[in-house]
């Protein structure tokens, strides 16, 4: 019987594994739990400017400031819950020094991030409500005009040295998938021939 179908498919398994140890090469070393996993840390460079630790009790809320220093820019900014656990439930509410409201945010997800335009600059306070049911503790992160951010136009950065190899490992784990299909299938069609042939005999 034909190995053709055989070796394909090891190849592609050999492509999915090499995809695999690309993407764990590229996770940081101080990341050795998915406790410990940090968007800041994980997207060194990209933000302006990054909260303590913050613990919110349920009922509870909290106030995070952020005065922006350009106009008419995007600003995104982002809430991640630490250690989350389903149930854990956020209410964001978003105005400026003025009063004026730039809206309301409900977060049930460990991350959240939006964008806002502004204008002119501001101070944005972010007034953030635990309304689940357990303690949370909460990292605050803001970036203004994330696209033009050094970290993500030099190719040298902290950001772009582990985007090039997820991009590499995801293209290697789509091959390698494909390939692997594919061998299942000769696999199949030269058993069906075998078979074929064995009768005709």
């Amino acid at each position: 019987m034909k190995k053709r179908g055989a070796i394909i498919s090891i190849s592609g398994m050999v492509m999915i594994i090499a995809s695999l140890s690309i993407a764990m090469s590229t996770v940081p070393s101080n990341i050795s739990s998915p406790n410990d996993f940090s968007v800041s840390t994980l997207f060194e460079g990209v933000f302006d400017e990054i909260s303590n630790e913050i613990q919110i009790m349920p009922g509870d809320s909290t106030f995070v400031s952020y005065s922006t220093m350009k106009s008419d820019i995007p600003l995104l900014w982002g809430i991640q819950i630490m250690d989350y656990q389903p149930g854990d439930e956020l209410l964001i509410k978003i105005s400026n020094i003025f009063g004026d409201d730039y809206g309301e945010f409900v977060q049930d997800e460990p991350i959240l991030f939006e964008a806002l335009e502004i204008k002119q600059s501001d101070t944005l306070n972010l007034e953030i409500q635990n309304i689940g049911s357990q303690d949370v503790i909460i990292i605050a992160m803001f970036s203004e005009d994330p696209e033009n951010s050094d970290a993500l136009t030099n190719p040298n950065s902290p950001v772009m040295n582990m985007v090039l190899p997820l991009m590499i490992s995801a293209i290697l784990l789509i091959l390698g998938i494909t390939v692997s299909i594919v061998g299942v299938i000769v696999i199949l069609v030269d058993y069906k021939n075998n078979q074929s042939n064995k009768r005709n005999y």
